[in-house]
């Protein structure tokens, strides 16, 4: 799902040097992509699981960009494990 929403990293590489910084592919549908950019921000102020997440990554050195969309794919995730198990969303799951 993660794939097809382009929330995939992508690495710059050439033979065994690895140039630049990673990003994420975009080769998946864009209007996915867009329509969680919004969910993410509301995620990271209201949910303190995914706000402990965000934070966590910011504390680790990556950028407030990197870690929005870091968001964006573990909301992905739990929508599509919503969505498979037909359970509702436990979030003991995640702690």
């Amino acid at each position: 799902m993660a794939s097809y929403a382009g929330l995939t990293p992508r690495h710059k590489q050439s033979g065994t040097s690895i140039k630049g910084r990673t990003s994420i592919s975009k080769k998946g549908n864009l209007t996915l992509r867009k329509a969680m950019f919004m969910p993410a921000l509301v995620a990271i102020k209201y949910n303190p699981i995914l706000k402990d997440f965000y934070l966590k990554l910011l504390e680790r050195g990556k950028s407030k960009m990197c870690g929005i969309v870091a968001v964006m794919r573990k909301l992905l995730h739990i929508i599509f494990g919503v969505l498979i198990n037909k359970q509702a969303f436990a979030a003991a799951i995640l702690t």
